[in-house]
């Protein structure tokens, strides 16, 4: 059905004005003043913002580790998501080395397929380039449309790649067309730092941060550019949560290498102290890379105010407090990483970011959106208002007042990390390709609604590399 939004102020990430948006057959067909309604369903947005939906570059749902799985599937990951204004995410899908990454792209379809409530693509982990693997990429780059590909250099015993693997890697995507996006931190030390953490008998959360120091981030986010830039490739640094990584980076940017970064709400809004919280609380807050002193979290703002770091990702890794994250009650090594933030990403940019002078309302757009559609092939079918683009809207009320609690989220988690914070601005009404998911605060979508996205190669020329500043301490 056609729709026309009404009375709205549109923004991009470039722009702010108001106007009204004509949508049909699933895309944005004109925007201007005093358009023709007839046959339309007329959406007033008197005194809301008119967003592009959210891009959510990060999520893990229906993922295996710690011999456990995620507590949020594509089901419920895909309608929290929608509630907090994300219309498209991009999860990553493990490969295993006894299937081919055909049959490991497969699995993560059947994952989704009829479970979606939002549209969704995938980035391939690889953790051996070996010659199977490398003459088979190239084929699931070109029909898949996964054009990212995933190197951990952490997690020694389960996901690991050594130097060998990412270089072949990124020497492939180069010639490929695909971002190769690292974990950063170096897993051979933190392996030893929490077998010794261990032997001498620290098994508190806290020590979660402690054996994995801000050094070892910072560390093998420098290897990763030199060996990226050896390539001539391109680098996306996943979840990065400290100076000594944030710096790598917008030095590398100085010097012209393809280099971007993402940041996570996490690290914004939290700090090393949480994981001191007693009566095992402090696991709630059990992800890598851990949270850092609460100093970091200005080097990050300023990070992304200055376009050093261009994304925000949830992260999204879920994990039930009583039962899973319990797993680790008596060895820390043994929480289950992860946290639930799916949900309240945009909500919390918006507030903590716009409205506290930190970020401008057009970077809130380019961060939360556009900036991930353009990194990840998707732009501009996804991360924009324009002619032409699918007709993913939020409708937001800037000055919404409430508070996240588990009480209130639709993650499928017994817990919020940022429980009674208060937040201004909510989405209220969110549509993807034109159709409602969410619909004055309560969820009105399908099952199995969203559309699988085969997403452009990387193409340079959809980013730029600013060049200041070098440090942001």
């Amino acid at each position: 059905m056609r729709k026309l939004i009404t009375n709205g102020t549109i923004v991009t990430a470039t722009d702010k004005f108001e106007a009204d948006i004509l949508i049909e057959d699933e895309k944005i067909v004109q925007i201007g003043y005093d358009l023709n309604s007839d046959g339309a369903e007329v959406i007033d947005a008197t005194g809301m913002y008119v967003f592009p939906g959210g891009v959510d570059p990060h999520t893990h749902l229906d993922m295996p580790f710690n011999n456990t799985v995620t507590d949020d599937d594509f089901e419920t990951g895909t309608i929290a998501a929608a509630y907090g204004g994300t219309t498209s995410i991009v999860d990553f899908c493990l490969s295993t080395p006894d299937k081919t990454l055909k049959e490991a792209v497969q699995t993560w379809h059947e994952k989704a397929d009829d479970k979606a409530v939002i549209d969704y693509g995938f980035h391939l982990m690889i953790n051996d380039a070996n010659d199977a693997v490398l003459e088979e990429l190239p084929q699931i780059i070109d029909s898949e449309g996964i054009t990212s590909l995933k190197i951990f250099l952490a997690y020694k015993k389960e996901f690991q790649a050594d130097d060998k693997t990412l270089f072949k890697t990124f020497v492939t995507a180069k010639e490929s067309g695909a971002l190769v996006m690292v974990h950063c931190e170096n897993g051979d030390v933190i392996d030893y730092l929490v077998t010794k953490a261990l032997a001498e008998g620290h098994t508190e959360p806290i020590y979660h941060a402690l054996t994995r120091p801000p050094q070892a981030e910072g560390e093998a986010t420098g290897r990763a550019i030199e060996l990226c830039a050896m390539a001539d490739a391109q680098l996306y640094v996943v979840h990065v949560t400290c100076a000594e990584a944030a710096n790598k980076i917008a030095e590398a940017r100085a010097k012209g290498y393809k280099v971007w970064g993402e940041t996570c709400p996490q690290y914004l809004l939290l700090d090393q102290t949480d994981l001191e919280k007693a009566d095992f609380e402090g696991a709630k807050y059990v992800w890598s890379p851990p949270l850092r002193e609460k100093w970091n979290q200005d080097v990050l703002w300023n990070a992304l105010k200055a376009g050093q770091l261009q994304t925000l990702g949830s992260d999204q890794c879920s994990f039930n407090f009583n039962g899973k994250k319990q797993l680790g009650r008596n060895d820390f090594s043994k929480i289950p990483n992860g946290g639930p933030f799916i949900e309240d990403r945009f909500s919390v940019l918006y507030s903590e970011g716009v409205k506290k002078g930190r970020i401008t309302l057009n970077q809130f757009v380019d961060i939360v959106s556009t900036q991930a559609a353009k990194l990840f092939g998707l732009f501009p079918q996804k991360g924009t208002i324009a002619v032409g683009s699918d007709a993913d809207i939020v409708l937001f009320d800037p000055n919404k007042e409430r508070v996240i609690s588990a009480e209130t989220h639709h993650m499928n988690v017994d817990y919020s990390a940022l429980e009674g914070m208060k937040v201004v601005g909510e989405p209220i009404s969110v549509l993807v390709r034109g159709e409602y998911v969410i619909k004055d605060k309560q969820f009105v979508g399908k099952q199995g609604s969203g559309k699988y996205l085969k997403r452009k190669k990387f193409n340079q020329g959809e980013v730029e590399i600013d060049t200041v500043p070098t440090t942001l301490s």
